[in-house]
């Protein structure tokens, strides 16, 4: 007689298994799908694809189909199609020889000086074979290039000007004042900026419909407004806000990111600007703590809010300095309950030179 282990077993062995409609016997995981994080699944595969930056995808397209690909320079914000937009260049160029034809070093990689002179020479200067119409060149990627230190930096220049007949290099990073001027005039320079609202908006549509997701209009709006032209941030806020609550909502989205919601800093704002210090400072740390908010959001987000307001300009720039301060600050670690004072101490002043003013 079988123990109820034994059972326990059997069947967890049965639902491993399942029977497809051809009678054919699958294991379970195999029909289910993979959970993929959506930056990936949704990375664009071609350049028809990338969001945004039509002049400059344009311009690779034609400079690829002609082969006339020059060394590239992608400078801009995180998350705006930097590698992606590479990625689908050595798709077009390469199609399904792409791992023969490109060498990518990102910097978890190892990339000083002895990486250049040995890894980065010894690949362009191998020969490469094309059976095609076009003579292919090779693809060396070097993404996030302004870690790389100054002495890789200055190798690279000799490597580049030697094996340009055979390879081009496409150097991606966030801070171009972080390339070495002699590396940058031998490439050709595409900035990439925050993608507008309007792409994010139209990209995230595009997912919500093919992932079949419960998304109202406040929600997306959201979405858009907190990513600050960074896909990849959109992609991660609407994929963990889906994961918490099947109906995304613009609260739900707040709730999920932690950021503080649009009604609840003009309420903040509002009593900055209109309650004394003591008042301010207990409604202020009641909400911190109910809804758990930072400080330093609160801060950033009511720096926005107060270009909504009307006030005099020698005001304004002064309060904006003061919350640069305040915001500069936090960022060292400072204690919260001191900066909150600071905070409500910089609208006091305020309040009193509007008063000053409309005397």
């Amino acid at each position: 007689m079988s123990s109820p282990m034994d059972v326990d077993v059997e069947r967890e062995q049965d639902m491993r298994y399942l029977q497809t409609g051809k009678g054919k016997v699958v294991e379970r995981e195999q029909l289910l799908p993979k959970a993929t994080p959506w930056v990936e699944k949704y990375r664009p595969q071609s350049l028809a694809d990338v969001a945004a930056h039509k002049d400059i995808i344009d311009t690779v397209d034609r400079l690829t189909n002609e082969n006339r690909l020059p060394h590239l320079l992608l400078y801009g914000p995180p998350g705006t199609g930097k590698t992606s937009t590479v990625l689908a260049v050595a798709r077009k160029l390469y199609g399904g020889n792409l791992r023969n034809m490109i060498l990518e070093l990102n910097a978890s990689d190892d990339r000083g000086i002895d990486v250049v002179r040995q890894q980065i020479q010894d690949f362009a200067s191998t020969q490469s074979f094309s059976f095609g119409a076009k003579s292919s060149v090779k693809l060396v990627l070097l993404d996030e290039a302004d870690a790389m230190t100054k002495d890789a930096q200055f190798a690279l220049r000799r490597v580049i000007e030697k094996y340009t007949k055979s390879t081009r290099f496409a150097l991606i990073c966030n801070h171009v004042n972080k390339i070495i001027p002699a590396l940058q005039s031998r490439c050709t320079r595409f900035r990439f900026a925050p993608l507008d609202a309007a792409h994010v908006r139209e990209r995230l549509q595009y997912v919500i419909k093919a992932e079949g997701l419960d998304v109202d209009e406040s929600g997306l709006s959201a979405v858009v407004r907190l990513s600050n032209g960074d896909m990849r941030k959109a992609l991660n806020i609407l994929q963990s806000t889906h994961m918490a609550s099947q109906h995304v909502s613009e609260k739900a989205v707040y709730l999920c990111t932690g950021n503080p919601m649009p009604k609840d800093v003009e309420q903040i704002s509002n009593w900055l600007l209109n309650e004394d210090f003591a008042t301010s400072y207990k409604y202020i740390s009641d909400m911190k703590t109910t809804k758990g908010l930072a400080l330093v959001d609160i801060v950033r987000e009511v720096t926005m809010f107060i270009f909504m307001i009307k006030m005099p300009s020698t005001v304004r720039v002064q309060l904006i300095n003061d919350l640069a301060d305040i915001e500069y600050r936090l960022s060292f670690g400072c204690n919260d309950k001191l900066q909150l004072g600071s905070l409500i101490g910089s609208f006091t002043h305020v309040r009193c030179a509007m008063e000053a003013a409309a005397k």
